[in-house]
């Protein structure tokens, strides 16, 4: 039996609080806000479920050119879309309204997510893959599905105080590639949470923070 990498077991932890805190949620909580402006639970659910079927064809679609991004690079390509972002918040409330019931979405949410995983567990980390026009090493790649499934995990619970936050090992992970984009640690005395919300542009910085940031704070959001 192969052993998973760390990157696999890293995502495998981050997608299973992701997975937990939606199979605790009812029909009525579904309609719940999140941080995701226009979106409720559910249609984070399936934005969510597009960026895992994403993940299983990239682990599937190998890749010969040398790798153009890692784990921290890839994110470097966010500029704000208005337009796009529209047109994608769109897409996504009507195409999860065409669930009829919030089980059969969360359930294929949750499937999908284990089915990345099943094939995650077994990817040799240093294995080129390809994905949205790049090409980065299946560890890589790991490493942002992490980041994507942390940080919205932070934007489903804003309006469920009683559910469980995203896995520690994820937002570590957030954390780690905030201070790559940067180049250097930055908010050092700020809590995991706090930096991710701040640095991907989900909470406005106090004043305080403003001034441990200095010039670095002209730069925040990171990405979005």
């Amino acid at each position: 039996m192969t052993t998973p990498s760390p990157f696999a077991t890293l995502l495998e932890e981050s997608y299973d609080a992701f997975v937990g805190v939606l199979r605790e949620v009812d029909d009525e909580h579904s309609w719940n806000p999140t941080g995701c402006h226009g979106w409720a639970v559910r249609d984070l659910a399936y934005h969510h479920l597009l960026d895992a079927q994403r993940a299983l064809v990239a682990l599937h679609t190998p890749a010969e050119a040398p790798a153009d991004r890692d784990a921290v690079s890839y994110w470097q390509d966010w500029t704000p879309d208005p337009v796009g972002a529209a047109n994608h918040r769109r897409f996504v409330r009507v195409v999860a309204s065409m669930f009829s019931r919030w089980d059969q979405l969360r359930d294929l949410h949750a499937e999908t997510c284990l089915a990345v995983l099943d094939v995650a567990r077994s990817a040799v980390p240093e294995r080129l893959v390809r994905t949205q026009g790049h090409v980065l090493t299946a560890g890589d790649l790991l490493s942002t599905l992490c980041v994507e499934v942390t940080i919205h995990h932070l934007d489903l619970t804003t309006d469920l105080p009683e559910a469980r936050g995203p896995a520690p090992a994820g937002l570590a992970e957030v954390r780690r590639v905030l201070d790559g984009l940067v180049g250097e640690p930055v908010a050092t005395s700020w809590a995991d949470e706090r930096y991710a919300r701040v640095a991907t542009g989900r909470a406005r910085p106090s004043e305080d923070e403003l001034r441990e940031l200095g010039p670095l704070a002209e730069r925040f959001p990171l990405f979005s």
